[in-house]
């Protein structure tokens, strides 16, 4: 048994759309799933950087406790719905932006005169509703970029003395979810595959939010690691046999038949089906055409890696 430890590699990538993605991580040392699924999970939903409002003013109002001429929401409930106000910032600094409502109606996030460096993720949330034709709302409010949370004492100096406080919650993660699976390489059988799905507001994106806090990570270990190195098994990776692009004929182990692999009859049909009858045609191929295949699938690529694993044959 090789006393290496498996370096993991980012398998598949599954975009559900533009705010939940699933992340497929093997192969993983045995145990390693759970310890890379939790720390991920604590990392994604706590240190993640995003923006957020930490202080407004609304026109004639001097504090929470009170009423808002015109607008059938009082100032607590409008603070709550600020909260819900997401944000995608391209700088540093603090922003002030302002919004301006005449007459009757919703007033959403949309209608804030935003900058450059400013952007609304969620313009359609509704801040408050105006219920008369002739009142005016304006609002004023603050924009920061942070890492988690934030409470009202922390950000109550940082604030001008006419605007009021709110605790922020910067984290653009909203969900993460995650499960661990058997997997295997070659003969390896007791190996950990890590399913990670991450769901974001919209202000990043999956991908970026993961990568992030995978940073966030091998920075911190790296500090306390020293000078210290662990030879680790390489990554999973397949490579083309050896051959020239001039070569008057191809190898003879590129001639093979996938028939001759002792797939399962289903895989093999559906590799013949979808006109691939050699392992030049196979190789001619990456993962994510494969996946694509009429009748093949995820399954079946994992099967096809194995086989080859077995082989040492290995594709890229």
């Amino acid at each position: 048994m090789s006393k290496l430890i498996h370096t993991p590699s980012l398998a598949n990538v599954e975009e559900h759309n533009e705010k939940s993605a699933t992340f497929v991580i093997e192969p993983l040392h045995t145990g390693y799933g759970m310890t890379l699924g939790n720390s991920m999970r604590r990392v994604l939903l706590s240190s993640v950087s995003g923006a957020s409002i930490t202080a407004f003013k609304i026109e004639g109002v001097t504090h929470e406790f009170t009423a808002v001429k015109g607008v059938r929401e009082d100032v607590v409930s409008i603070m709550l719905n600020l909260k819900s106000i997401r944000f995608k910032m391209y700088t540093e600094e603090p922003q002030t932006i302002r919004l301006t409502h005449k007459g009757k109606g919703e007033v959403t996030a949309g209608e804030f005169k935003v900058n450059a460096d400013v952007e609304v993720v969620n313009p359609e949330h509704v801040i408050a509703t105006v219920a008369e034709s002739d009142a005016e709302f304006i609002i004023d409010v603050i924009v920061e970029t942070g890492r988690g949370y934030r409470t009202v004492e922390e950000g109550a100096n940082r604030k001008p003395s006419d605007m009021i406080a709110v605790d922020a919650i910067f984290s653009p993660v909203l969900r993460v979810r995650y499960k661990v699976e058997d997997t295997r390489v070659g003969q390896i059988t007791d190996l950990d595959k890590l399913i990670i799905t991450v769901d974001t507001d919209g202000s990043i994106t999956p991908k970026d939010a993961f990568e992030e806090a995978a940073a966030i990570l091998v920075n911190q270990y790296n500090a306390l690691a020293g000078s210290t190195k662990i030879e680790a098994m390489p990554a999973s990776k397949t490579v083309a046999p050896d051959f020239h692009a001039d070569d008057s004929e191809d190898p003879a182990e590129l001639m093979v038949s996938v028939e001759d692999l002792n797939l399962t009859a289903r895989t093999t049909n559906a590799l013949i089906n979808n006109d691939i009858h050699t392992l030049k045609d196979l190789f001619s191929l990456g993962d994510a055409e494969l996946r694509d295949l009429k009748g093949f699938g995820q399954k079946a690529l994992d099967e096809v890696k194995d086989k080859l694993t077995e082989l040492e044959l290995y594709y890229a």
